[in-house]
């Protein structure tokens, strides 16, 4: 599938001289401008007016009369509608992804500049992240961060979970979200803090006994990894305990296929200074070992990582002011075609934000990023998502 069949058939609203551009082209252009540096609209018509030529030789656009203006660019973002663009990008994903194995982590993100001045209603992104792979496999928006948790349901709606483990913070540590996930053919690793407070409250009474007088005839699962950086020490013990039969039966059938839980204890030290910290966590039963759990729980973080700080560093994020209709969510999607499309090349040394310098640069460059994600996507059968 080209870039320009990725995008054909999306239902436009638009009549008269706003058809000027199809919303094809317009989408083309913008995933290019984007995937060469492009972090607005500005500097999307920009690039589009200084590369008129290439676009028209490459994809055969019709540009006699100029390229889209930054004006005509935030309008039809801002009309377009945003669950049917996520679609065709959940489409496209699922081609270019496979079968995805391995955390599939999922957590919110607020667009810091999306909000109008003087307003807290600001756009909160809730995305599903294949840790292995580094691929957004999709997101859904919300009215900030307080509405997270539907934005979490509409996802584990849409997710195909076979042989994944879901990994959340303790806002999705909900008895809901769980049967969900297990209903999606997943597992399931969540953090336990007191907004399920008695959960927390008997397993960390289990834990601190259990230290001091042995867990008796259980079969307990420990390891540990040291981390030297910049001067600090960080030595992190993970425990894990299959076996939940202490635990208050109603308490446990509320989980679904509850199999587990796990203690993390971190300590850091920084010279004569040492702090320690203990953290929670339930799994289901496909949660087996205690390298499983500390494999799944340090992938976790690489959502912060490897997707949201990689969005406001490589992509500058927060930096952008677009903020009518359904603008700022679709300039979200057309970030992560383009993460997807730059994560999706082999063996390159260059980091994120070069490579989008070098696709500017260099013409065959940006063709063969083009080439390789829109082209070769199409042989790949395995659907991620419904």
């Amino acid at each position: 599938m080209t870039l320009m069949e990725t995008f054909s058939g999306l239902p436009d609203q638009r009549k008269g001289a706003a058809l000027r551009f199809s919303l094809a082209q317009i989408l083309v252009m913008a995933i290019c401008a984007v995937l060469c540096g492009a972090d607005n609209w500005v500097e999307v018509a920009d690039w589009c007016k200084d590369r008129r030529q290439w676009l028209k030789e490459r994809f055969g656009l019709r540009l006699d009369r100029g390229t889209p203006s930054h004006d005509t660019f935030g309008d039809v973002f801002g009309v377009l509608d945003a669950s049917v663009f996520e679609a065709r990008f959940r489409q496209w994903i699922n081609a270019l992804a496979g079968v995805v194995e391995g955390v599939v982590a999922i957590d919110g993100k607020t667009l810091r500049g999306s909000g109008n001045k003087g307003s807290n209603a600001l756009l909160h992104m809730v995305t599903a992240y294949a840790v292995q792979s580094g691929l957004c496999l999709a997101q859904e928006g919300t009215c900030g961060k307080g509405h997270e948790l539907t934005g979490v349901k509409s996802l584990l709606d849409i997710l195909i979970l076979k042989g994944c483990i879901v990994t959340m913070d303790a806002l999705g540590c909900q008895t809901e979200l769980a049967e969900r996930i297990v209903a999606r053919g997943g597992d399931y690793l969540l953090q336990v803090k007191d907004n399920q407070k008695n959960l927390a409250e008997a397993i960390r009474e289990f834990f601190e006994q259990g230290g001091k007088a042995g867990f008796g005839k259980l079969t307990v699962g420990r390891i540990e990894d040291i981390e030297k950086d910049h001067g600090r020490i960080w030595t992190r013990r993970y425990t894990w305990i299959n076996d939940v039969s202490w635990m208050d039966k109603s308490m446990c059938q509320a989980w679904k296929k509850l199999g587990g839980v796990g203690m993390i204890e971190s300590v850091r030290q920084i010279g004569d200074e040492i702090s320690v910290e203990h953290r929670y966590a339930i799994g289901s039963s496909g949660v087996q070992t205690v390298e499983m759990f500390a494999k799944a729980s340090r992938s976790h973080w690489g959502i912060e990582n490897g997707l949201h700080w990689t969005l406001d560093v490589v992509f500058r994020e927060d930096q952008c002011r677009t903020r009518s209709g359904h603008s700022a969510r679709n300039f979200s999607t057309l970030r992560k075609f383009v993460l997807a499309t730059l994560r999706k090349e082999e063996g390159s040394k260059m980091g994120l934000r070069r490579r989008r310098t070098h696709a500017d640069r260099n013409q065959d460059y940006r063709e063969s990023l083009i080439d390789t994600a829109f082209s070769a996507s199409s042989s790949k059968e395995s659907m991620i998502t419904t």
